[in-house]
């Protein structure tokens, strides 16, 4: 369990400043934040509210620094304030910055003890939790196994690679770097499709840590699809930075040589890709470069906090993000449920994009999803 996304995402504890107001992102992830808090503290979860910095280095990022913080007032994200240089210092004394967002109620969780708490509830409520169980095949029972007037109970067979079989009334699928093809299995709509991107990120060298106190962000750029490299203290002491963003070659690839070839050509055989990366070349590239050479990727962090060197910094763990994208080579940004017609179809609800910050939204995401099962297949 959590060996994947849950496991190996930054741990941050988002407090919803980035979203477009009025978003399912923005409204999930403030709820969620709170929500998780509020979760930790009845399970006993360990987590630091240790805040965060959205720190602007150059004077046009200032501009863009205060939309941010219009935007995060706008979705009621609690105590956030704008702050100069030397209170940039007071909270980061190792941090350089003409001016930042400071957004006390960020956290940070091992989302991994998150995770596997959530399947204790979730047993104990009666659940059941198969894990190596790859499905293959979704049908339709092909006759009633029981004389009752009902009929058959639960008419949808899932099938695994083993041959394996689970009757089934209704289906809920979460399945992040699998969910376009979980849908085209159960006849569903293959769109948006998944391309996995792989973030890598460098681990600053435990003598270093002194550094960092809190999370410590870019301006994001709107012109680039992801946020760039941060700053991110770990629960366990350590400090994790980064990640980069490149193209996976393999859905569950977490090593920069990790290949496979169905992953592979199901990515670049989408003309959705190709819209994008045309879109984003140089940013794409940059991106590459950095991956390769550890240099490229500390002058980035040299920006915010200058005495980080490359002696200073080790190659740290690696994720990757499944990200959604239309045949269109857009991003898609916010939640997508769907279903689909006909006696599987209508029998099912796929999540079809659980983006960032999917895991400080995990509570609320459920709430919606209960709601969404209990009015699609009125329960």
């Amino acid at each position: 369990l959590a060996h994947h996304q849950s496991g190996r995402n930054s741990g941050v504890i988002h407090s919803g400043i980035y979203y477009k107001p009025g978003s399912l992102k923005a409204k999930l992830c403030v709820q969620g934040a709170a929500l998780c808090y509020e979760y930790c503290d009845q399970k006993g979860i360990p987590y630091k509210q240790c805040g965060k910095l959205i720190v602007a280095v150059e004077q046009d990022e200032i501009p863009r620094l205060k939309a941010l913080y219009e935007r995060g007032l706008q979705n009621n994200v609690p105590g956030l304030k704008l702050i100069g240089a030397k209170e940039i210092q007071a909270k980061e004394p190792f941090c350089r910055g003409l001016m930042a967002l400071d957004s006390p109620y960020t956290g940070i969780v091992n989302y991994k003890q998150v995770a596997q708490s959530y399947a204790e509830d979730f047993q104990e409520a009666g659940g059941t939790i198969l894990t190596d169980f790859e499905v293959t095949n979704m049908e339709m029972a092909k006759e009633s196994s029981s004389e009752s007037e009902d009929g058959l109970k639960y008419p949808v067979i899932v099938r695994n690679s083993k041959g394996e079989e689970i009757y089934c009334r209704h289906i809920v699928t979460c399945a992040g770097l699998y969910s376009d093809r979980l849908s085209e299995i159960s006849g569903c709509s293959p769109e948006p499709r998944i391309v996995p991107f792989r973030g890598d990120y460098l681990l600053l060298k435990p003598e270093k840590c002194y550094m960092v106190k809190g999370n410590i962000y870019p301006v994001p750029n709107p012109r680039f699809p992801f946020l760039g490299f941060h700053f991110t203290p770990r629960m366990d002491g350590s400090v994790w930075l980064g990640p980069n963003a490149v193209l996976a070659f393999k859905r569950e690839g977490y090593k920069l040589f990790d290949f496979s070839a169905g992953d592979f050509l199901d990515a670049v055989t989408y003309s959705g890709l190709w819209k994008l990366v045309l879109r984003n070349l140089s940013y794409g590239l940059s991106e590459m470069y950095r991956a390769c050479f550890l240099s490229a990727q500390v002058k980035q962090l040299q920006k915010f906090i200058p005495e980080v060197t490359v002696n200073d910094v080790l190659r740290g763990p690696s994720g990757v993000r499944a990200q959604a994208l239309d045949s269109d080579g857009n991003l898609v940004d916010d939640f997508v449920f769907d279903g689909g017609s006909g006696d599987i179809g209508s029998r099912i609800l796929h999540v079809r994009n659980a983006p960032s910050p999917a895991a400080t939204s995990s509570l609320a995401i459920a709430k919606m999803i209960a709601d969404e099962v209990k009015r699609r297949f009125e329960l």
